[in-house]
């Protein structure tokens, strides 16, 4: 008996370790992965293959990493929202960009596309610390812009992007007029139990109960939860069924900690949406839910209010 108790203790302590090893040595591979299995770091294509209007854009990160970003506009005068989009961990931009030229065309739009750090054609290396700084730059430079109405950046997230987007969107309520967050999870220390289930024992976000001995070692945690609360701006959510990466009930979680909070949130579901393809499985009704919130809540300024924009374009 003493013997069978010893050995299922050491089992039991070599799980442990083993999902710290994996922790330490593994987790930024598993969080951000800039490069698919069988292609290159490069941009497959650029937006010019799609025949849209962009702009090449540098920026340099307040801590001097080199992002690249693409800027692509529905019209040269364009003066509809401008949605500040965020991606997913996996692959780079340049895999979102038949999802962009729909998004364009449907939501009368710009959309700024920014590579995180180590993504795409930006330099340096990605974390959570890192791509929070990325965003800020990204959304910075929006707002100094003269060709757009600043009064109507959107910032769209997926997944990580969503996560991402909660905190600059939390942090910048003078400079961003909404938050689309889709598919996207409460944490990812919530996820390292749905990735190894034996992990959900010793690692979990603020809603877990297990006693979250093994959450030190989580450099990006990512904790959208804790972040959603604080948000004022309205917030749609965009809920794909049959997500087969992150529990829709995440979303579900994300909504309710948010709208606890703020009045302004909207939530969708898509029956049939997966994980990458609620935008394309959602078909009409998916763009009609973000025109529909966007109409309400990030109106056109009135001639009046536009005037003093108006003045500094033509002055350019």
């Amino acid at each position: 008996m003493v013997t069978y108790v010893s050995a299922l203790l050491y089992g039991v302590g070599g799980l442990v370790v083993a999902g710290m090893a994996l922790l330490v040595a593994l987790q930024e591979k598993l969080v951000y992965v800039p490069v698919l299995p069988g292609l290159t770091k490069s941009y497959p294509i650029t937006p010019a293959r799609l025949r849209l209007t962009y702009e090449d854009v540098w920026l340099r990160s307040s801590d001097g990493v080199r992002l690249h970003a693409w800027f692509i506009k529905l019209l040269p005068d364009c003066r509809g929202p401008t949605l500040l989009f965020f991606q997913e961990n996996a692959g780079n931009i340049a895999h979102r960009l038949e999802m962009v030229r729909i998004m364009i065309q449907r939501l009368q739009c710009n959309v700024f596309m920014l590579s995180y750090r180590g993504y795409g054609a930006s330099e340096g290396c990605p974390s959570q610390h890192g791509i929070t700084k990325d965003a800020q730059v990204a959304l910075d430079h929006l707002y100094q812009r003269t060709d757009i109405d600043t009064s109507r950046i959107v910032v769209f997230g997926r997944s990580l992007g969503g996560a991402v987007g909660t905190v600059v969107t939390k942090n910048n309520p003078d400079k961003v007029a909404a938050l689309i967050v889709e598919n996207t999870f409460t944490s990812i220390l919530d996820m390292a139990g749905v990735l190894l289930p034996f992990l959900k024992w010793f690692i979990g976000g603020s809603s877990s109960k297990g006693p979250k001995v093994l959450n030190f070692l989580v450099r990006s945690p990512w904790s959208t939860i804790d972040v959603i609360g604080e948000v004022k701006q309205p917030i749609l959510f965009l809920s794909g069924l049959q997500d087969e990466m992150i529990p829709p009930s995440h979303m579900q979680m994300l909504y309710a900690k948010a709208a606890a909070h703020n009045r302004r949130c909207v939530f969708a579901e898509f029956p049939t949406g997966m994980h990458m393809d609620t935008w394309l499985a959602g078909g009409d009704h998916y763009w009609r839910t973000i025109q529909e919130f966007l109409q309400q809540h990030v109106q056109e300024k009135k001639d009046d209010e536009s005037s003093n924009n108006d003045i500094d374009v033509g002055a350019k």
